[in-house]
Parts: structure tokens; C-alpha cells; sequence
């Protein structure tokens, strides 16, 4: 990632700030869970998609609909 590379403990900081503003300490659990939860989502269909269980589904439900 190109962009990361200039990102560092600093800038890091500033932005749990900004966020800690905008939402307040005492949502920052429940935006730290619905982050999780999105990268976790987003990992499992890139890893659905890298297998193949999308192409070899669909294979089979034409090899069974035919």
C-alpha cells in the first residue's frame, strides 16, 4: 500500500483523536466492533472469491438444474 507508507505513530495518534471527537469515548467500543466486523466480512468474501467456492457453486447448480 503506497499511501501507508507515510502513515506513522504520529499520524496514527491524530487520527484516533479526530475519531474519539466525532464519536465520543463512550462509542468508541461499538465503532471499534462494527469496524471488525466489516474487515472481517471483507476478508471471508476475498478469500471466498481467491478459492473459487463462487465458480464451483455455480457449476454445480447447473450441473444439477441440466
Amino acid at each position: 500500500m503506497p499511501f501507508a507508507r507515510g502513515i506513522g505513530p504520529l499520524e496514527l495518534i491524530l487520527i484516533l483523536v479526530i475519531v474519539m471527537l466525532i464519536f465520543g469515548v463512550g462509542k468508541l467500543p461499538q465503532v471499534g466492533q462494527a469496524v471488525g466486523k466489516a474487515v472481517r466480512q471483507f476478508k471471508q468474501s476475498q478469500e471466498a472469491s481467491l478459492d473459487g467456492d463462487d465458480a464451483e457453486e455455480d457449476k454445480t447448480k447447473t450441473g444439477k438444474a441440466a
